[in-house]
């Protein structure tokens, strides 16, 4: 299950994955491994690119692919930073970041994940028309992914009502994040954007 970053990718990321796959999606961060493994299971036609650092999550995930047959999940156990080199242009046709590590302290903002350089990178990966999914539980995290996104300019965002932002889509599952939001009272903010251009 495991991307190898030291090949190039191929020309096509179909060819990553043992099942004929339509769609390439990249996950980024995926924590306890349940909204991937959610995801891999309804779309068995679409393949997963996913990355995360910490190794709990990825044996979670491993463990779930492998109990569940699953076969459209490739692993990066590090950095996203590393693979977005890699990717080809305009080969992901979405990409989620949910609940990213807030790095709440003023001093280590700088440190968030989701600024205008990496959505550049990001951008770069994504088709035209693919789908970015942002969510996060702080406050003033989700007003830095909103002000980010607009400078950079590769992303539209969908909002058409609070409810767009306010509510989680149905066929975007709850994770161990939101729950913990959720018993703790705070806002959740689902953010999606369209890749123009």
């Amino acid at each position: 299950m495991a991307l190898d970053l030291s090949c190039p990718p191929p020309a096509n990321l179909a060819q990553l994955f043992d099942r004929p796959v339509n769609a390439c999606w990249l996950e980024i961060g995926f924590g306890g491994g349940e909204h991937l493994l959610w995801q891999a299971a309804r779309y068995p036609d679409v393949g997963f690119i996913a990355c995360e650092p910490f190794i709990d999550g990825v044996v979670k995930v491993v463990d779930g692919a492998v109990t569940s047959g699953l076969d459209n999940i490739r692993i990066h156990a590090d950095d996203a930073r590393d693979v977005l080199p890699w990717l080809r242009e305009a080969s992901i046709e979405r990409a989620f970041i949910l609940f990213p590590d807030p790095w709440p302290k003023v001093r280590h903002h700088k440190r968030r994940l989701v600024e205008p350089r990496f959505l550049t990178a990001l951008a770069r990966v994504m088709a035209p028309g693919a789908e970015l999914r942002l969510a996060t539980d702080i406050d003033d995290y989700a007003r830095q992914m909103l002000l980010a996104a607009k400078p950079e300019g590769s992303f539209a965002w969908q909002a058409r009502s609070p409810a767009d932002w306010r509510e989680r889509p149905a066929d975007w599952p709850e994770t161990r994040y939101e729950q913990k939001a959720i018993r703790e009272g705070r806002q959740r903010y689902f953010l999606r954007f369209r890749r123009t251009g």
